[in-house]
């Protein structure tokens, strides 16, 4: 079972029961389907103007998947996917084209996603240049504009990628995101890639242009240092399903899922004084091929109940904004 929200007056992307199944065959000649991996199996979020929805969760679980279903580079199996409440499925083609210039994306690894043969300044106005028509001097302005923003000069906009460090490319990478000044942006790991010492500076800016620009992040992260310092709203991903959601703090202060558990134990303390519950999980994550009955957690949960494996748990509210799918509650 899964939850649906009601439109929130601030919603930019909603989500309702997105699911995103692949199908598996078998055969080189005569292929026959055997099965289906369940991706993303039932989730419903929604990302507020404004601010930042941290994804986190294993590798695996789905949190890419989704992604790319709101950037629309997967397309759903089933499920709604609305942009300011309305449906993207019934878009027309001058719709389709507004959402997506309204929804960027700053990958995980910034070397891959410019191209090496271009300049940077033709790297970040490409996308500006192919919506809209400007002057030479209206797209030198704007190109000057997004450098400055993301802490470049204008006459770097002249160099070739690969001049520039793992840093740099990053805020180039930003820039160019922002040439279309996007409602949304997804960041799939932005930081994972640079070195430790510049991860702060890359967040703090991106923390920075939200605030300017009013722009929302669907954050997708491994970190959990990551999301707690950005996120204003966190969703934990288990094998393709939401299984706990809350605001920051709260999430962190007080974790309710067992497997949200998990991994904040696993995770380095802010502080080295801290002493925190250790819980480790057995076991590996179960294929989505052939996810488990009823809870698809509770082959590896140390607080397993007979019910477990045979009752699928209802993602609901327990406390205000904070919501999980757990028999435990």
């Amino acid at each position: 079972m899964t939850t649906t929200y009601e439109q929130s007056t601030n919603a930019i992307i909603q989500l309702d029961n997105i699911q995103k199944y692949f199908p598996v065959t078998k055969g080189l000649i005569l292929r026959h389907l055997v099965g289906e991996v369940k991706a993303v199996d039932g989730v419903s979020f929604q990302i507020r103007e404004g601010e930042t929805y941290g994804l986190v969760g294993e590798s695996g679980c789905g949190k890419t998947t989704t992604a790319k279903m709101v950037l629309q580079v997967e397309m759903p199996t089933s499920g709604q996917i609305r942009f300011n409440g309305k449906d993207i499925a019934d878009f027309d083609a001058d719709d389709r084209k507004l959402y997506r210039s309204s929804v960027q994306a700053v990958f995980q690894d910034p070397w891959s996603s410019l191209n090496p043969r271009l300049k940077v300044g033709s790297i970040i106005l490409e996308p500006l240049l192919a919506n809209q028509t400007m002057s030479k001097h209206e797209a030198r302005e704007n190109l000057e504009r997004l450098l400055n923003d993301v802490g470049l000069h204008s006459y770097q906009a002249d160099y070739y990628p690969h001049e520039f460090s793992g840093g740099q490319r990053q805020r180039i990478a930003i820039a160019r995101a922002l040439s279309l000044q996007p409602k949304v942006i997804v960041l799939d790991e932005p930081v994972s890639a640079l070195d430790v010492s510049i991860r702060a500076q890359i967040m703090n800016l991106l923390k920075d242009l939200q605030k300017r620009y009013g722009v929302s992040y669907l954050l997708i992260a491994h970190n959990l240092a990551t999301v707690r310092y950005m996120s204003h709203q966190v969703g934990v991903m288990y094998l393709g399903k939401l299984v706990e959601e809350a605001p920051t703090r709260e999430l962190f202060t007080n974790p309710m899922h067992p497997y949200t558990k998990a991994l904040i134990t696993a995770s380095l303390p802010s502080h080295p004084d801290i002493q925190r519950e250790e819980l480790v999980l057995s076991g590996e994550v179960p294929s989505p091929l052939n996810p488990p009955s009823g809870c698809s957690f509770h082959p590896r949960c140390p607080f397993v109940l007979d019910r477990c494996s045979r009752e699928e748990p209802v993602l609901g509210e327990l406390a205000p904004g904070h919501k999980v799918s757990c028999h435990l509650y």
